[in-house]
């Protein structure tokens, strides 16, 4: 009895260690220089095959890779003081890895690492994965500028701990997959353009939280591009943001619905597009969103929220989807310091004549703006509506309409509007109002102040 028990709990103990699988020992040399795509990816296929593990990135290598594919139960884990590096040569990247669902945009089809219809794995590590993504290697007209990660119909992933610095492009692309932990992550996306940090397409379940961005394009983005994949149970917390364009953006490509998202504890800076930026064009639903606990420093148009028509997607059709509906969005407790900006520091919110965002609620906003208006500023009635004439087939951007005439809070087509406790402090001479309402239905104004004077 006591000798089958002994090889029962061997065998059991056997059975539950994973295997290591350094890629040291199926051909690579580590030395930055050699390509080592293709011992990395027999270790990855032989650790998938028997059954996972993981695939070991040891400290002090630099292991260079083309295109590699990760698979079902394989953890691809970066030892502290590793690198995995990007080969600077375009022909290195594979041509079956889907494609960059946005338009105009096949530039961005090809991926440094990618998945399909994968599950249960993971990159893990406090190594660091350098794309490699200086224009030196990459441009459009060099042939292309591949993702560093690219993950379709997958499910059950995880990103922990890991660095990824460098991208071509986008850092990462997310489409259509279910159960996603982002942790501790850190992601420096600065040598080239277009670098998203984390594009979350038609996903669902996903968890980020305690992870930096410092991003040349949008740091965050939650997105549809597909009618049948909604965008949906998504939670971002503990993180911190800096980027050349926005924080978060959700939307733009929407062809898909979004529903239940919320995002709290959270401080971005040094902003130089928009803070929280919301935008439906594609003709889904977008609903139930709380955004909370949030400080900014230097991000113009903390709240920028568009409802429109746009085709955003590469699979759209070419005719403008009907707007469906924007509903149900709460933003509290947040401040705001952007005394070192200029005018164009307002909040602003925006539907269509006859299609209103509807059930707004800002709350517990503190806001210390530059100032600067001019009378000319505060009589302008006459900012242009997000028509497809006005966008000229580009997306539904600041830009396009200029200075409003609100220093603080400037809101138009909505219905259903709550401001409640609500502080502006203007540092220099606007001679604008601080909130200008234009077609606003069943609002609340209430605790308004400006300078610490109550004006409502």
């Amino acid at each position: 009895m006591k000798k089958t028990f002994l090889l029962f709990f061997l065998t059991f103990t056997f059975a539950i260690q994973a295997k290591d699988y350094n890629v040291l020992d199926y051909g690579a040399k580590g030395d930055g220089i050699t390509k080592d795509t293709q011992a990395v990816q027999k270790a990855i296929d032989l650790c998938s095959k028997e059954g996972g593990g993981k695939i070991i990135i040891p400290s002090g290598k630099r292991v260079l890779i083309g295109t590699i594919y990760l698979k079902d139960f394989v953890t691809l884990y970066l030892e502290n003081g590793s690198v995995l590096l990007g080969s600077p040569d375009y022909s290195d990247y594979t041509t079956d890895t889907h494609k960059n669902t946005y338009k105009n945009e096949p530039h961005m089809d090809r991926c440094l690492i990618f998945a399909r219809d994968a599950k249960s794995f993971s990159i893990e590590g406090k190594g660091t994965i350098d794309a490699n993504g200086h224009p030196k290697n990459f441009t459009k007209q060099k042939g292309g500028r591949p993702m560093m990660l690219r993950f379709l119909n997958c499910n059950d992933i995880h990103l922990k701990d890991v660095t990824l610095l460098n991208p071509v492009a986008w850092t990462s692309a997310w489409l259509y997959c279910n159960e996603i932990v982002v942790d501790g992550i850190k992601i420096i996306s600065r040598v080239n353009h277009n670098g998203d940090g984390l594009d979350f397409d038609g996903c669902t379940n996903v968890r980020v939280s305690n992870s930096s961005f410092d991003t040349s394009d949008d740091s965050i983005c939650l997105q549809t591009s597909r009618p049948d994949k909604p965008c949906k149970d998504i939670t971002i917390t503990n993180c911190v943001f800096t980027s050349k364009w926005a924080a978060m953006r959700f939307g733009l490509a929407s062809r898909g619905d979004f529903e239940s998202v919320t995002v709290s504890n959270c401080t971005f800076h040094d902003i130089l597009d928009s803070g929280l930026k919301i935008q439906m064009n594609e003709g889904g639903e977008m609903k139930n969103m709380i955004f909370s606990n949030i400080v900014m420093k230097n991000v113009p148009r903390p709240i920028f929220m568009t409802f429109c028509q746009q085709r955003a997607g590469v699979d759209a059709p070419i005719e403008m989807a009907p707007m469906k509906a924007m509903h149900g969005f709460i933003f509290e407790n947040i401040i705001v310091d952007n005394k070192d900006l200029d005018k164009n520091s307002s909040i602003f919110i925006t539907g269509m004549p006859n299609h209103y965002i509807t059930d707004i609620q800002l709350k517990n906003i503190q806001m210390t703006i530059s100032g600067g208006g001019t009378k000319e500023d505060a009589s302008n009635k006459n900012i242009k509506e997000f028509t497809l004439e006005t966008l000229d087939n580009w997306w539904p951007e600041y830009s396009k309409v200029g200075t409003l005439p609100a220093s603080g809070i400037f809101a138009r087509h909505i219905d259903g509007l709550s401001i409640d406790n609500v502080h502006i402090n203007i540092v220099n001479k606007d001679e604008r109002k601080p909130v200008v309402f234009e077609d606003v239905l069943n609002s609340s104004e209430e605790n308004i102040f400006v300078n610490r004077k109550k004006i409502k």
